[in-house]
């Protein structure tokens, strides 16, 4: 089950940055806190209106655009 309907990218929100569910998450900056050794109760402790389903399609995304596949959000403008 895909879980990429949960990011999307709007030119008006964070300059067109892939985010999750159109707020103001860039996919980028939740990698990073994933990377960095953050476990994902920590972060959805921080950030409260995230859910697990967001840093999973987060991962999701990642592991496409690594596989140099190309990932543009559904509702890309």
């Amino acid at each position: 089950m895909s879980r990429l309907d949960r990011i999307t990218s709007d030119p008006s929100i964070c300059h067109g940055q892939p985010v999750i569910r159109g707020m103001r998450y860039p996919v980028e900056n939740l990698l990073e806190l994933l990377a960095s050794g953050m476990s994902i109760g920590e972060i959805l402790e921080d950030y409260p209106d995230l859910e697990q389903d967001d840093l999973l399609a987060a991962l999701e995304f990642g592991a496409l655009a690594a596989g140099q596949r190309r990932v543009v959000p559904l509702n890309a403008a």
